[in-house]
């Protein structure tokens, strides 16, 4: 029996990505998961009310971090963009439940990497390293 209430808040540590193509990830952090459109303000004649309309939606670049890992996967896939070959893939991120079962998730289309950022090396330091790669994208959906 799982130990979630159906009214009960999620938690932040309990999700999975997919990218399309990409089989190896284990991602620590997954942020820029929302979307803004645009505010249109117009006026009609002697009109003494602003109006507002809804105008083009955009949606911020996910951005991805992970421990380092010694493999080439998504630093091939930013090298292709940076070749100017651009490959547009679809992901989803998805929360789970306690016992590892799908309760929601978000889909992303068209995304390729905009920006990667290696680790940072310190002779004194005992941290691990991590990597980060931000992906642009052209819509979010939850499914």
């Amino acid at each position: 029996m799982p130990n979630r209430r159906a009214h009960d808040h999620l938690t932040d540590h309990n999700w999975m990505l997919e990218i399309e193509g990409v089989t190896q990830g284990a991602f620590s952090e997954v942020s820029g998961l929302d979307s803004e459109t645009e505010v249109i303000e117009y006026q009609d004649g002697n009109d003494l009310i602003l109006r507002k309309r809804p105008g083009r939606t955009k949606y911020s670049n996910i951005t991805l971090k992970r421990g380092y890992i010694n493999n080439t996967e998504l630093w091939d896939w930013r090298k292709a963009v940076m070749d100017g070959k651009i490959e547009r893939k679809s992901g989803s991120v998805i929360l789970a439940g306690d016992e590892g079962s799908e309760i929601l998730r978000y889909n992303f289309f068209e995304a390729w990497p905009a920006k990667w950022k290696g680790f940072s090396l310190n002779g004194k330091g005992n941290s691990a390293l991590t990597e980060e790669i931000e992906m642009v994208i052209e819509r979010l959906e939850r499914g």
